[in-house]
């Protein structure tokens, strides 16, 4: 049987580099074990955090040492990608943040006319932009907490209209209130304030990473995690739970092991569990998602309240990620799971647009 030729394409130019070689090297020992070895032919393509696309022993040196290479000067520019391109059959980029999960390198690949796991441009850009990814599930009726949309000029404005937008931030949301970049992954730039000095330090801070900024009231909630996998009729897999002992789940939380627990399955009711189920799978179809996705709420367990926080439509795929541990408790072992992504993608290119 001809193998399928599977471009593994990591790296890329965003704060999360180096988680995007981590679930590469997950995803290419996938491939390379059980059935998938006789199925998938690995071809890794890298993209230096300068932009530059490396393919071959380079990119394979990355794969094997999980470690980013210094910038190399290419003979080529960064519009010309490795001849070894026009031989992938399907994508699976495995690109988090910015230039990857936001609809660019989708873009690209719908270009190209060849298959490729996760979602299409439209559902990559609304879920990695915070702003239009509220409005979209707020028309969808998806509960969501109270929210403001802030620009940079907003913030970087005249220091007479500036108090005013701090005013209307205090008296719509209250403190603590949580300011985060409208377009970052992984709890980058993401500030928590309890008064009028911390809001301004936090705006600066936050419209120094993108000119889009939200604001969102705070609330003492459980983070609750619900994954997603399929095309047109997507099924939602058991409930995670994120625990830790900070004053909320940040960058430092997230990526200090220790600073944060996974419980699989979350202990919650089971009518709760099945709302927030039903939930994932209305937010994933919402933005029209496809193949895998990653949706996070809050549980407000004194009033029984569940919030939609947000989606990740290409979340972290290391062995050890939410994502896949949810789906290996639903009885999805990883290498069916990646197997899976790779036929729902040929699935979704196959099918004739309605």
């Amino acid at each position: 049987m001809t193998k399928l030729k599977v471009g593994l394409l990591f790296g890329g130019c965003s704060g999360e580099h180096e988680v995007s070689i981590s679930s590469a090297r997950a995803i290419a020992q996938a491939l390379k074990t059980d059935f998938n070895a006789d199925k998938y032919d690995v071809l890794p393509f890298y993209i230096q955090k300068d932009g530059y696309w490396q393919a071959g022993d380079l990119a394979q040196q990355v794969l094997e040492s999980g470690t980013a290479i210094a910038t190399i000067n290419p003979n080529q520019t960064r519009w010309q990608f490795p001849l070894q391109a026009a031989e992938v059959e399907v994508w699976f980029p495995i690109l988090h943040g910015p230039n990857g999960e936001d609809g660019t390198v989708q873009g690209l690949f719908k270009l190209m006319q060849v298959p490729f796991v996760g979602s299409g441009v439209l559902a990559s850009a609304v879920g990695m932009d915070k702003i239009a990814m509220k409005t979209a599930y707020a028309q969808a009726g998806l509960p969501q907490v109270k929210y403001l949309a802030v620009t940079r000029s907003q913030v970087y404005s005249n220091p007479c209209v500036f108090p005013k937008l701090g005013d209307h931030i205090e008296s719509e949301l209250g403190y603590p209130c949580f300011v985060k970049p409208a377009n970052l992954g992984s709890s980058v730039g993401i500030s928590k304030v309890r008064n009028r000095a911390q809001l301004e330090a936090a705006l600066d801070n936050a419209a120094s990473y993108d000119r889009r900024i939200i604001v969102e009231a705070g609330v003492v909630a459980r983070e609750i995690e619900c994954a997603v996998l399929g095309n047109d009729n997507p099924k939602a897999s058991v409930i995670g739970e994120i625990t830790f002992e900070s004053d909320f789940y940040d960058y430092d939380t997230k990526y200090t092991a220790g600073q944060a627990g996974l419980e699989i399955p979350a202990k919650l009711p089971e009518a709760v569990t099945t709302q927030i189920q039903e939930m994932a799978i209305r937010a994933f179809v919402a933005i029209d998602g496809a193949g895998i996705g990653r949706i996070d709420f809050f549980y407000v367990e004194s009033t029984g309240e569940i919030f939609i926080n947000e989606i990740n439509t290409f979340p972290g795929f290391t062995a050890t990620s939410m994502y896949p541990q949810l789906w290996a408790a639903s009885g999805i072992p990883f290498s069916n799971l990646v197997d899976q992504l790779i036929q729902f993608a040929l699935e979704r290119h196959d099918k004739p647009p309605e």
